[in-house]
């Protein structure tokens, strides 16, 4: 007997749960042939709000978690990814047309990358920080905090690896994120939520929208309470106008990124989502 079979339902990922968008709407994704794979949802002004709020929820708590268990968690994703590698090397295989071959590179580096950032996240304080001298009797220490909540605007051309790009800095830190995902790859961003949120990551630390960067974005770079915003996917925006939007909240921004390198793994990217405290203590003058 035949049977039909179950299409999967591609929504956001907001605040730990999966909810459609509020607007109803959708839109097709096809593979590199054309042929349909999947509606995935259309997120809206109200979607990008709200996972705003989720992230802002959110941050209190993974800011204050410590950098070793942070790098932990974000190992833990690493592990979970590993076991579903199959069906991320089929999803890639199918959206972006690639090779078999050139999809499960894909999936290894983004795996690779989720380790290399999480070995940073007790380390990178050390890098980033640093003991200051005076003149006079007292310890002046300097040491990156997170910024807070981070839009992102993930990689256009890439499904897995460019997302995973973005994103692992921005947590490292201590961040929460609001991520657009690629608008002709986005199923790879919302399987990947299935991950996080069957993770040790706490809900509202990573949402994930997907639609249209280009009518999403202006809203995030305008929110009063996004704290920064990284354009490494916008680059076939107006992202000046979305740096004049974010400049009204004095919102820090990283500029767009082209090419095989875009987003490469560097210290510099989790850098650039903190601020540096330093603070003043005596020394003893026994």
């Amino acid at each position: 007997m035949s049977r039909l079979a179950v299409p999967k339902t591609y929504k956001l990922y907001i605040g730990g749960a999966f909810p459609r968008s509020e607007s109803g709407r959708t839109y097709e994704v096809r593979s590199a042939s054309g042929a349909f794979l999947a509606n995935a949802a259309k997120g809206s002004r109200k979607d990008a709000r709200d996972a705003v709020v989720a992230a802002r929820s959110a941050v209190g708590g993974w800011a204050g978690a410590t950098a070793y268990n942070r790098g932990q968690v974000l190992y833990r994703i690493a592990e979970l990814l590993e076991g579903r590698r199959a069906q991320f090397v089929a999803e890639i295989e199918e959206a972006e047309g690639v090779t078999r071959a050139a999809a499960s590179a894909q999936v290894d580096e983004a795996i690779d990358r989720w380790v290399w950032y999480a070995g940073w996240a007790d380390k990178f304080a050390q890098v980033a920080g640093n003991a200051n001298p005076v003149a006079g009797p007292y310890f002046n220490i300097s040491v990156p905090e997170p910024t807070g909540v981070v839009a992102i605007v993930a990689p256009q051309d890439s499904s897995l690896l460019g997302f995973v790009s973005a994103v692992a800095p921005a947590l490292v830190a201590g961040n929460a994120v609001v991520v657009i995902a690629s608008e002709r790859f986005p199923l790879s961003a919302i399987s990947l939520a299935e991950v996080l949120a069957t993770s040790d990551v706490p809900k509202g630390v990573v949402n994930v929208l997907t639609g249209s960067p280009a009518e999403i974005a202006p809203w995030l770079a305008s929110h009063a309470d996004v704290n920064a915003l990284d354009l490494v996917g916008a680059g076939d925006l107006d992202w000046i106008d979305l740096e004049f939007a974010a400049a009204d909240t004095l919102k820090r921004v990283l500029r767009p990124e082209q090419g095989p390198d875009a987003a490469a793994p560097a210290l510099g990217r989790i850098a650039a989502f903190t601020e540096t405290k330093t603070v003043w203590h005596t020394k003893s003058l026994r």
